[in-house]
């Protein structure tokens, strides 16, 4: 069995309370520093996913193996519980990683989760990575970020973005620090049939209503709140780390325990 050993991103004090953020589909571990500025009491664990960033680009690049590579993460926050925040595919992810390490994880904040998505909209968005997934240059990729769930991100946060996670790709373009090959895999992943958190685990899911249609249907909604599980909805655009930065991060540190890990 393959164990990548992933690129893990760290913010806050060595001795903070434990969070593990996790990024989703096309995204980088690096997205988090702004937003564990708001946590001084945390430390932030963001790792680069499989086939994503710093991290190894080999295969394989399935859930299971995202799942392995994170628990490995989890080794290095040390004892007792941690809290798991997970954006997009990573809230996909932090579930199935609490159903995987359900003693290790204090609880669960889902931003805006995708999972079971719609299998015809998740082969629209591979079949865009294939042929969509570069660009001629930074300008034409600031436009495509604009246009695709960045709206209402501030200026500044995107155009760090442009310019830690913008690479050189072959002949002339630019594109983003990640496997196309891993991409596609991916958005395959999140047609994959839904899963719940263990029972009793804290957990908060926000949806942003300005996705259309949602990436978290009813039906899992319905199935969360039955749960326990606390669903708020928010008048945002899909990147909620960076678009409500202050909130989501208010969020996890509701999360935290109330006492510092020994």
């Amino acid at each position: 069995m393959v164990v990548h050993d992933l690129y893990v991103h760290e913010f806050g004090p060595a001795d903070g309370l434990p969070i593990l953020a996790i990024h989703g589909v096309t995204g980088h571990g690096d997205r988090w520093r702004r937003w564990a500025g708001r946590i001084p009491q945390a430390r932030v664990l963001a790792p680069d996913l499989i086939g994503h960033g710093r991290s190894s680009w080999l295969p394989p690049w399935d859930i299971d193996d995202q799942v392995d590579a994170l628990a490995a993460v989890l080794d290095r926050a040390g004892e007792g519980p941690v809290t798991v925040v997970g954006h997009s595919y990573g809230g996909c992810l932090a579930l199935h990683l609490a159903r995987r390490l359900p003693d290790r994880i204090g609880g669960l904040l889902l931003l805006d989760p995708a999972m079971a998505v719609d299998p015809a909209r998740m082969a629209a968005a591979a079949e865009s990575t294939v042929w969509d997934g570069d660009y001629t240059d930074a300008e034409e990729a600031w436009h495509d970020k604009r246009a695709t769930g960045w709206t209402d991100v501030p200026e500044e946060v995107l155009r760090e973005e442009l310019d830690t996670h913008l690479i050189d790709y072959p002949r002339g373009r630019v594109g983003w620090r990640m496997s196309i090959p891993a991409v596609v895999t991916t958005w395959g992943e999140l047609a994959k049939p839904w899963v719940l958190p263990p029972a009793g685990m804290p957990v908060t899911v926000v949806r942003a209503s300005k996705v259309q249609p949602p990436y978290l249907r009813a039906d899992h909604v319905d199935a969360l709140l039955a749960g326990g599980a606390t669903v708020l909805d928010w008048d945002c655009e899909h990147m909620i780390p960076q678009e409500r930065e202050a909130d989501s991060a208010a969020l996890a540190a509701g999360l935290l325990p109330t006492r510092a890990p020994r």
